[in-house]
């Protein structure tokens, strides 16, 4: 059979694998937090992310990006060191730069003295991330992603039990910011070991300008998208309250953080395909539709639940100091279900070797929204800020469609991309329409009816694309 369908099916096997490991036990970490914390000490560190996180995106300039795009014969193992060395520098200079300035800035932008000493405390995720770019990259390139999952399903299970027992010794909001940092420092002597690499005192101009042309541009892409993705964090800490921003980063939590990790399994996987797969737009196609497939039907039953049962399900679980989360969780929901429509069209792009594409695409994407945003949250609170957050979905599905239609090499059109989720579509539809009868008209408990729907969706997916699951099934046993 095709090598490069049995490489992604055991990419997307290892990587799921690490997905459920890591988002059941990280929603655990949360469930616990959540009852042992406030939502403003969650709000606090939402406000501190903000500007830790910005600066994040430029911590390996790229260069990850930039080995795992480049061909094989395109490389020297003096590439990994440059990448390596600049990297460190580079995150030194961005630790020293959050600590001296950035964290004062942050508390006269806030008012909020806490920040001063929590920002420093979680920027230790940006001194020690370029440690583990090369390994990572490495291993990525090689469609290695059983060791990644091994590595990084450890490291989170070892910080998660920490940040707990953090918690539970009355760390309160510390134990968040230590979780922060922590998995990406566990993760650094198991990414050396499982590679066999060290970094040597080499450095090279020209290597540098090598990855450095690329990496750039993914950089800038990168940082725009961090941007649109974390602006609302940054409005509502001002405009609103710490206590709001954690209901809403809470909501975040529940919905965008796992369809973050999803992104990140799928595209771990795709990204190197689709540089090899360059030449062949044919493939690409074939390869992206069924990732949009497969995301959707992932993702949608998990957030048809959300939408369903959202209120039942936080105050049961997390209590009434989290009900304001209630109305942002559903509507947030539904934007995650249309942002699996364009999941890895970024990704795609940047593997095409358009990366300068990709940015120009997201800056429109960060004019229109960022206003819409702001007015909502003006508007409506978080309320307001999650139907920005949905209409900016919207808006971004057609900006693809358009670049395939108009931009890119590879064409995909709106009749493809909607005939390849009439599965996922007409399952959620079905499983809302029962958890609303049996919820709202039988007044069945919550999590028999959670259950129940869960069922109806799987029953659909089985009738439509039984057939084809088990052929992947088949292949992956083999």
């Amino acid at each position: 059979m095709d090598s490069s369908k049995t490489l992604v099916l055991k990419g997307v096997f290892w990587n799921g694998a690490q997905l459920v490991i890591n988002q059941s036990f990280a929603f655990i970490v949360k469930l616990v937090l959540a009852k042992l914390l406030l939502p403003e000490q969650f709000g606090l560190i939402g406000m501190a992310a903000v500007f830790t996180g910005f600066v994040q995106v430029l911590t390996d300039l790229g260069f990850g990006a930039a080995l795992i795009q480049r061909k094989d014969e395109q490389l020297q193992p003096v590439h990994y060191h440059t990448a390596f060395w600049t990297g460190i520098i580079w995150s030194v200079l961005l630790f020293l730069l959050m600590s001296v300035v950035i964290a004062p800035l942050a508390v006269e932008f806030y008012h909020e003295e806490r920040l001063r000493s929590l920002i420093p405390v979680i920027s230790l995720g940006i001194l020690f991330t370029p440690i583990n770019l090369v390994n990572k990259a490495q291993l990525s390139k090689k469609m290695e992603f059983k060791k990644i999952a091994s590595i990084e399903g450890a490291a989170n299970i070892v910080a998660g039990v920490l940040s707990i027992i953090l918690a539970l010794s009355g760390a309160g909001v510390w134990s968040l910011a230590f979780n922060s940092f922590a998995i990406v420092t566990f993760a650094i002597p198991f990414y050396f070991k499982a590679t066999k690499w060290r970094p040597e005192f080499q450095w090279s101009k020209q290597a540098f300008k090598d990855v450095f042309g690329f990496g750039v541009l993914a950089s800038g892409t990168n940082l725009v998208n961090y941007v649109i993705n974390n602006i609302d964090y940054l409005l509502i800490g001002k405009l609103l309250s710490a206590s709001l921003l954690g209901a809403y980063s809470f909501a975040f939590v529940l919905t965008d953080t796992f369809r973050s990790r999803l992104m990140g399994v799928i595209n771990n996987v795709m990204y190197p395909l689709y540089g090899k797969k360059q030449s062949d737009p044919v493939a690409i196609k074939r390869y992206y539709l069924k990732v949009v497939s497969y995301n959707c039907v992932i993702v949608f039953p998990i957030m048809t639940l959300f939408f369903a049962l959202a209120k039942p399900f936080v105050l049961t679980f997390f209590g009434a100091k989290w009900e304001a989360a209630i109305i942002p969780l559903q509507i947030l929901s539904a934007s995650i279900m249309i942002q699996m429509l364009t999941n890895s069209n970024t990704v795609l792009i940047r593997a095409l070797g358009r990366p300068g594409l990709e940015m120009k695409l997201q800056i429109i994407k960060a004019v229109v929204y960022v206003p819409t945003l702001a007015y909502g949250i003006y508007v409506g609170g978080i309320v307001g800020a999650s139907w920005a957050v949905l209409y900016n979905k919207v808006f971004n599905v057609a900006i693809a469609q358009y670049a395939f239609k108009y931009l890119l090499s590879v064409k995909i059109s709106t009749n493809e991309l909607f005939s390849e989720i009439k599965a996922p579509v007409i399952g959620s539809l079905l499983a809302y329409l029962a958890g609303v009868l049996l919820f709202n008209v039988a007044h069945v408990n919550f999590i028999v009816t959670g259950v129940l729907m869960g069922l109806i969706f799987l029953l659909v997916i089985y009738k439509m694309m039984g057939g084809e699951l088990m052929s992947h099934f088949k292949t992956l046993r083999r």
